[in-house]
C-alpha cells in the first residue's frame, strides 16, 4: 500500500495538529486528570490514522480488457437507469452511478482506453452525493472517452462532504485504461454514461472496486 500525492499536505497539517494538541494535553492534563489526557490521544492519533487511510492506494492486480469498461471507483453502485444527458451527447444514455464512502479507496481510474474528447470543470452545489440532482447541480469535472470501441462520459461528483475535486485528464490526451484519472477528496460519487444497449455487468447495491471490477461490455 502507497499514500497518494494528494495526501501529503492534509496528513502533514492533521499530524501537526495531533502534536500540537497532545503536547498541550500531557503538559496541562496528565497530572491531574490523566484518563483525559489518554483519551484526547487515543481519539486523535484514531482521527491521523483515518485520514491516512483515505488517501491509500492499495496493491492491486488490475483488470485490463479492451472489450470491457472497467469501474473507475470504489464503492457502491446506486443507480442503473436511462437518463437523457444534456451536458454532451444531448441524447438518451445509460447511467451507472458509484457511491464512495469516506471508508473506500478514492483513488478514480480510467474505465477504458483512448482519447480524451471533452474534459470540463463545473462548480455547484454540494448536495448530498446520493441525492439524484447531484449528477447536474453539485461541483463536478466530467471527461468524455473514445475508443474504436465506443464512447463514454466519466463524471467526478463533488458530495457533502467532499469540497475538492481533482482531474488531471484534458482534451486531445491519449490515456490507458486504469491510470489514474484524479481524485475526490472526502467521499462523492461518479458517474459512467454508456451508450444505450451497452451490456451491464454491475448490479443495484453491489459493491465494486476501481480498476478492478467490470462495470460494462461492449457489445
Amino acid at each position: 500500500m502507497t499514500i497518494h500525492r494528494e495526501g501529503y499536505k492534509s496528513i502533514g497539517i492533521a499530524a501537526l495538529i495531533f502534536g500540537v494538541i497532545n503536547v498541550i494535553s500531557f503538559t496541562f492534563l496528565s497530572a491531574v486528570l490523566p484518563w483525559l489526557a489518554t483519551l484526547i490521544f487515543v481519539v486523535t492519533l484514531f482521527l491521523v490514522l483515518f485520514i491516512i487511510s483515505f488517501f491509500r492506494i492499495p496493491a492491486r492486480t488490475l483488470t485490463v480488457s479492451d472489450n470491457q469498461i472497467i469501474c473507475p471507483a470504489d464503492g457502491k453502485v446506486v443507480v442503473i437507469e436511462e437518463i437523457t444527458d444534456v451536458e454532451y451527447f444531448k441524447d438518451r444514455r445509460i447511467q451507472v452511478s458509484i457511491f464512495m464512502s469516506p471508508a473506500n479507496v478514492h483513488v478514480n481510474r480510467n474505465a477504458m482506453s483512448g482519447t480524451v474528447k471533452y474534459s470540463q470543470y463545473h462548480p455547484g452545489k454540494y448536495l448530498v452525493a446520493w441525492h439524484p440532482k447531484s449528477s447536474t447541480e453539485n461541483e463536478r469535472h466530467s471527461v468524455v472517452l473514445e475508443n474504436d470501441k465506443g464512447i463514454i462520459l466519466v463524471k467526478q461528483i463533488a458530495g457533502a462532504l467532499a469540497k475538492r475535486i481533482c482531474n488531471y485528464l484534458s482534451a486531445g490526451q491519449t490515456v490507458k485504461q486504469n491510470e489514474e484519472m484524479g481524485f475526490i477528496k472526502f467521499g462523492s460519487r461518479v458517474d459512467v454514461l454508456l451508450p444505450v444497449g451497452t451490456k451491464i455487468n454491475v448490479s443495484l447495491n453491489q459493491k465494486v472496486k476501481g480498476g478492478v471490477t467490470v462495470l460494462a461490455s461492449w457489445s
